[in-house]
Order: C-alpha cells, then structure tokens, then sequence
C-alpha cells in the first residue's frame, strides 16, 4: 500500500504526470544517511526509542517542543546570581563562626542555661566516660538542637532555598525523568492506537522493528500518516494492516522506495513535524517565556506563510530556505507534504538527490521540462495564469484596474489554436500570433472555417480587429513572450509531447519538485518564470483532490514576482492547506502600494540583520505598538538645615566626591514600537533576525530577536 497520497496523479495532464523513479511494491532501501544532531536512527534502536520517549509538550507558536522545559510568562524577580550565592557562602561563613565560638566558650555559657534548668543536678557534669548515658544522650542532642537553629536561620538569612530550587532541584528533576520509564499506557513506542483498534499483531511488528533499529523517524511519521488515512476512511484497516506485516517499518513507502534524505544539515523532528532555525536571545525585548528556547517552524506555521527580507549574506538561503526545504522534503517522503523549490541554479537548495523532480531550465541535460500552461485544458484558465506570469508586474495594484485586458487577449488567441491542434501552442507559435503574423492567423482561420467553430472564428475576429490599434497590450505580450523564445530554451515548454513537462497540478501526491532558474544572463525570464510558478501554485492547489496534503511553495528571493494577484492568491492559501516562503533582498523590490498588503498576507515575517531604515519602518508599522513601564529617576540634592546635618554632608561630599542626593522614581505607562525602524536596521547582530509568527489557528507570538546560527 502506498502512503496516503502518493498513488499516481490522474487527469492532471494531457501526457503522464513525471512520477519519481522507484517502484512502491519491490522498494530498494537505500544506505542510511548522514545524521544531523537529533536525528534519531542508530543500529541498536535505543537512540530512536528515546527520540520517540522524549516529551514534547504544548508550547507557545514557535517553541522548538523537543524536550524543551516550559518557563514562567513573566519573568520572577529574582536576586542576581552574584549576590545569591555570595549571600548564600558568607551566610554560611557567619554560622560557622557562630558555632565555632560557641563551642570554644568565648562567647560564654549562657547557651546552657535552659538545659540545666530541666537536667537533674545528679547528671551534671557526669556527661564523660562512666557517666549516665542518659545525661550524654541529652547534652549531645542539645547541642544538635542548638546547630540546627543556627543552620536554619543561617539558610533562611541566606536564602539558601532559592539557591536549591534555582541550581540543585532541576539537576535532580531532569535526572529523575531520564531515569523514568513511561508506563505502557503512555509509551508511543507501544504503537497504543493501533492495539486500541485491535491491531495488535500490527504494533507488535512494529515495536520489534523499533527497538532492533530498523526504524527511522520518516518511518514512524509515515507509518502514522497511513494510520490516519486508515480512520478517515481514505484507506481500508486490511491493506494497512498487510502492507505492515509483511514489509513492517518499510510498509507504505513513498513512490521513490526512499526512506530518508542523502544528508540532513537541519535539526528536525518528525513527531511535530519541525524544524529548528535556531535560538531565541535571552533579550529583554523578548518575552521571558521565550528567552533562550529553541525556535522552530512547521507546517501550522508555513500554513500563514513566511516573508524574510535582508540583504545578500544575511542567511536567508542556508538559513532559512535550504533548511525550511529539507523539512518539507522529509514530511513528502512521509507522505505529509508536497514542497516545489525554487531558485537560481547553484543558489544551494539542496542536492538534487533530495528531490523527485529536477527542472533546470535552460540546461540541455534537463530530464524534466516546465509546463507552461500548468497542465490545464481550459483557455480562458490557461490565458489567466499566463497573464498573469507575462505581465502581472505591468498591472495597476490600485483596486479597480483593469488588468482583465491581457487574460482576454490570451484566450483569444489559445482558445481557436487548442481546438484546431488539440494543444495549446509552444513559445515561438504563441509569439508568432501575439505579433499578428498574417500567415499564422490565416491558417487558424482557415481550419476554424473547415470546423465549422463560429464562436472561435469570432473570438478571432476580435483580436484581428485590436491588432495595430493604441492600447493593444497583444504587442506588449508578444515583447514578454519574447523572452522565453530564445536559443537557450529552443527545448523548453514544449507543447507536442517531445518532453517530460512537469505540472503543478500534481501537487495533490507528496511530491519534491526543484525548479532551477537561469538567473544568469536572463533575469528577465526568470522573473517571468518565478511568476508562472507562482501563479500555478496558487491555482492548482485550491482545487486538488486531498486537502490533508500540505503545499508549500518555496521561492529563493521572489524579485519581481509580487503582484496584485499574487498577493490575492497567498491570503487565499491558508483555506487550501497550502503556504508559501518568500525571500527578498530588501522590501524596494516590491512596489510600494503593495508592501503593506504583502506583509498583512503573510502570517510569518522576518526581518534580518542589515536591513535598511526604509524596511524595518514597514515592519516597524506591521508589528505596531505596545504599552510598556517608562521609569523616570530624579536626582534631587538634599539641603541640610542644622548644623550637624550640614557637617555630615559636608563629610558625605569629601569622601563620595559628591553632594548628597535623594532619588525619585516615576513610572508611567506609555505606548512604543515593539521594534523601531532604527532598532531593525541597526540593533540587530550578524547572524539574528526579528521574527513574528502567525500559525493557522490564529496564535501569534511578538517580534522576536532570534540568533540563527544558534
């Protein structure tokens, strides 16, 4: 049985979808990868049972949930460090002393008195050999009593409880849950869903493969996805419970038979489904519960989508969408997620082993081409996402524009073609009629005429009649097309079934997709090309078949890609299971009127060191204000009125250097800027970005000043 979603698509296009190389039923389990810190799979199986045990609990959006011990919201007013222990060591020294000199007698004797009060006078002073034992047991016990007050008002003195409930306690407390052993009831290594269903021979398989270590993370979320697709009623419990007893931890593999990624770089867990970008700074900007734990993203948060902007070598590639990819790359294998990656060719996304499909575009040895009309057969779709990708960034973004001129001038043109050739037509054909070559459009109407199609013969009609008249944007896209009708893409987006085109529309199975661009020496098409995926994305996965798949375009720097309807298309993805990363050098490269709407679209929004003051004050305005305490501290000098006061000030100025002051102290609530555009653009260290999160439920969580090398 394959994993949920993973069958081949259907009706996605008019040739066979690309589908990774591999067969589900005879899998060839490939070598175990290169593991990254967490990565649990280790021969034995006692590494991946204590992954598995680990805790996990409930956190706020953005915790990295592994293992991680939850703090107070507020931070306690706690005594500094240095002046607990100090006054911890020298209350210590003080009792010592006291004891010491109680019981050499140089502070008297009168310590005894309430002892000789209540002993017989027969026991006193026969405390030594031979005497009573009785008398012995008592004296020695008093003195016990005695060490014991001092003890205990030694510690209250020097707060010696705060000390172990600060230092000692949690060393204990961290031991004790290592050395606990969950209960069978609560053991997720014991597979307990799966034997409440009466499944048990199925979970006895798989906790022997655990713990002789054939099991992997991937393995054990693949395992769980079936098992939902098994209680929504997606799969039947007898094919699951086959394909479990007969390949155990291999059951259900993805249709590329890998079981793990050729390397991991990025620290992930596959129960929650996250992956770590780094450390949250023990900032006091930050909010105390947040300081110093992991931070990590998921599914629930790429759901609201992820703006991050900062200039070149700022990290956004190796740190944010290399690792955010790998994530998705592993949730797909699980058959959780399908992920397309796009950017320049060599701008390090990951190997190409990592993916199922390769697209480089522009690259003779490409086995995978780009479909240009997203696997559609519908013109009037077609010409709207084709639009969209020419000339998107020409539109007016003000409401009210007319930008529905274009999408008509398409579908007049791909409309006629398809029904005269079955296909829609390729690059140099499509240029060829946008320029109104006379040759071309007599030959369509004259097979429309020979079909008898009447209603194409006009549409047309129509668009011969614009041909040559002010205004006409068929000139305007025959110039964009043009970019796309050079020599070095003389074997890309073919339309005659020569090549293996890659679809959008096969977003519905767990896919990994890498597109690569030919950013060098054709920015221009590039850009066009970013927009057409972008565009395919936002229509295909709307309409796909199974929701329960996550989609998630990944866009390594998205210049010139934002336009109005792109930023229409990302508010729309939240509803659709689906999200997008986007990165930008700097928030220029975005036109002005859209900048606030592209920030409110996205739900995740970073802003990494070096931005300039221009950028961080859109953030600054997104991320708005808070009321916090304002303290004012008034130096006041006091005036001594008699003549010993003024004598005591007059020492007080000799030794201090300075006159006598009295300090006041106003707090008032007033309301600031989470983040200033100066704080952002200055404040920030190499290495960190503030980010603020947004996950599908409606959670948040405040700019945060993360450290992504952490």
């Amino acid at each position: 049985m394959n994993s949920d979603g993973t069958r081949d698509a259907r009706g996605t296009h008019a040739n066979p979808v690309p589908r990774p190389a591999g067969s589900p039923e005879m899998p060839a389990v490939p070598p175990r990868p290169t593991r990254a810190p967490g990565v649990p799979p280790l021969p034995d199986g006692t590494s991946f049972l204590a992954w598995l045990r680990t805790p996990r609990p409930d956190v706020a959006p953005g915790m990295w949930r592994f293992g991680h011990t939850p703090r107070p919201d507020k931070e306690p007013d706690e005594i500094p460090a240095r002046q607990l222990l100090g006054g911890a060591l020298i209350a210590f020294l003080v009792g010592w002393l006291l004891w010491s000199l109680l019981q050499n007698g140089y502070l008297g004797y009168w310590w005894w008195i309430p002892l000789d009060l209540i002993v017989p006078d027969s026991w006193q002073g026969s405390t030594g050999e031979g005497g009573p034992v009785g008398g012995l047991i008592l004296y020695e016990g008093y003195k016990l009593l005695v060490a014991l007050v001092i003890l205990l008002g030694v510690a209250r003195l020097g707060r010696w409880g705060e000390v172990w409930r600060r230092y000692i306690a949690p060393r204990f407390r961290s031991q004790s849950q290592e050395q606990a052993a969950p209960t069978a009831e609560d053991d997720p290594a014991q597979w307990n869903q799966l034997r409440a269903a009466g499944a048990t021979d199925v979970a006895d398989r798989l906790v022997a493969e655990a713990r002789a270590g054939l099991m992997r993370d991937v393995d054990h979320a693949r395992i769980m996805r079936a098992w939902q697709g098994v209680r929504s009623g997606r799969h039947s419990m007898a094919t699951f419970t086959g394909a479990v007893l007969k390949d155990g931890a291999a059951a259900c593999l993805h249709p590329s038979g890998e079981r793990d990624l050729p390397g991991r770089l990025a620290q992930h867990d596959m129960v929650t489904g996250q992956v770590r970008l780094g450390t949250t700074a023990d900032d006091p900007r930050n909010p105390y519960a947040y300081r110093g734990t992991g931070l990590a993203l998921g599914p629930e948060l790429l759901g609201t989508s992820l703006l991050a902007v900062g200039p070149a070598g700022s990290g956004k590639t190796g740190g944010i969408v290399w690792p955010v990819a790998e994530s998705l790359c592993l949730h797909a294998l699980a058959g959780r997620a399908a992920v397309v990656v796009v950017g320049a060719a060599g701008a390090g996304l990951g190997p190409a082993d990592a993916y199922d499909v390769v697209v480089r575009i522009g690259n003779p040895e490409s086995v995978y081409d780009l479909d240009l009309y997203g696997g559609t057969t519908d013109p009037d779709e077609a010409a709207a996402v084709l639009a969209e990708a020419l000339v998107g960034d020409l539109a007016d973004p003000h409401p009210g524009a007319d930008s529905r001129r274009s999408t008509t001038v398409l579908a007049q043109l791909l409309g006629p073609f398809r029904a005269v050739h079955g296909r829609f037509p390729s690059v140099p054909q499509l240029r060829q009629l946008l320029d109104g070559a006379p040759g071309p459009l007599g030959e369509l109407r004259k097979a429309l005429q020979d079909a008898g199609q009447e209603s194409l013969l006009r549409e047309l009609d129509a668009r011969e009649r614009q041909l040559g008249h002010p205004g006409d944007v068929g000139s305007v896209l025959a110039d964009r097309v043009a970019l796309l009708d050079r020599p070095a893409f003389a074997g890309f987006f073919d339309t005659s079934g020569q090549s293996r085109p890659f679809s959008l529309q096969a977003l519905d199975h767990p896919v990994r997709v890498r597109i690569d661009l030919p950013q060098r020496g054709h920015a221009d098409a590039s850009r066009i090309l970013a927009r057409l995926v972008l565009a395919q994305f936002t229509a295909s996965v709307s309409v796909r078949e199974d929701r329960s798949l996550f989609a998630c375009l990944v866009l390594d720097d998205a210049t010139g890609v934002i336009t109005p309807e792109a930023v229409r298309g990302i508010q729309r993805l939240r509803s659709a299971n689906a999200g997008t990363v986007l990165t930008l050098r700097t928030l220029d490269d975005v036109p002005r009127p859209l900048r606030g709407p592209l920030l409110g679209a996205t739900g995740c929004r970073m802003a990494l060191s070096g931005i300039t003051p221009w950028d961080g004050q859109d953030f600054a305005e997104v991320w708005g204000k808070e009321w916090t305490e304002a303290r004012d501290v008034t130096d006041r000098q006091i005036i001594a009125d008699s003549p010993a006061g003024k004598a005591w000030h007059a020492l007080r100025r000799v030794i201090t250097g300075s006159a006598p002051t009295a300090r006041a102290v106003t707090v008032r609530q007033v309301e600031r800027e989470r983040w200033s555009a100066s704080e952002l653009a200055h404040a920030v260290p190499p290495g960190h970005a503030v980010l603020s999160l947004t996950d599908v439920r409606g959670e948040h969580a405040p700019p945060l000043l993360v450290n992504l090398r952490g």
